[in-house]
């Protein structure tokens, strides 16, 4: 087999990639500080952990999820030239992302009236850490969504033209598969 008749490529832009391994490196190194912190008091990573909103939390894990699915259907409608679809399951993954950020805001300020803050204990550290990480990088996903969109309605992907569409629906597994951890971490391990 020559290398031209093969040519395998990860999608989206190769400097993605190396910001995608680093900032997972760093969010492992956060993960693992947790894992320590949380074995030296059980108890307390226990109590603080069962006041949070579970529901809040599988319902924006399902949220992510489907904003991913919406994503893969944007990438698969721009391989086939589909450039409607494409702007529709843009803008449905950009909306997903919304709901999850209005959601999590709500949690928060929930929180914050019950006078639990990052100081509380070292598992609200940690919970308002990680989560308000990911947040950000939530935010930005959504924004680069919809800056997706606005360029698909301008025509800017189609299946000969997708580097940019690739990159930023990479970007957005990348938070998903951050909150896919995230979320038992936080709220379902005992």
């Amino acid at each position: 087999m020559t290398t031209s008749s093969v040519s395998a490529k990860l999608p989206g832009k190769e400097g993605l990639w190396f910001f995608i391994a680093f900032d997972m490196s760093i969010f492992l190194l956060f993960f693992l500080s947790y894992m320590h912190e949380r074995s030296k008091n059980v108890d307390l990573f226990n109590q603080a952990q069962s006041t949070l909103n579970i529901s809040i939390g599988g319902i924006n894990t399902l949220i992510l999820l489907t904003s991913s699915w919406f994503v893969v259907m944007a990438v698969r409608s721009a391989r086939k030239d589909r450039l409607r679809e494409l702007a529709r399951y843009i803008l449905l993954a950009a909306s997903c992302g919304s709901i999850f950020l209005a959601l999590k805001m709500i949690e928060y300020i929930d929180k914050i009236q019950s006078g639990t803050t990052l100081l509380t204990n070292s598992f609200f550290t940690f919970y308002f850490f990680l989560t308000g990480i990911h947040f950000l990088h939530a935010l930005g996903g959504t924004v680069i969504l919809l800056i997706l969109w606005r360029n698909t309605r301008k025509g800017a992907y189609t299946s000969k033209s997708m580097a940019g569409l690739e990159s930023g629906a990479t970007y957005w597994h990348m938070v998903d598969l951050l909150w896919i951890v995230i979320f038992p971490l936080l709220y379902l391990v005992r």
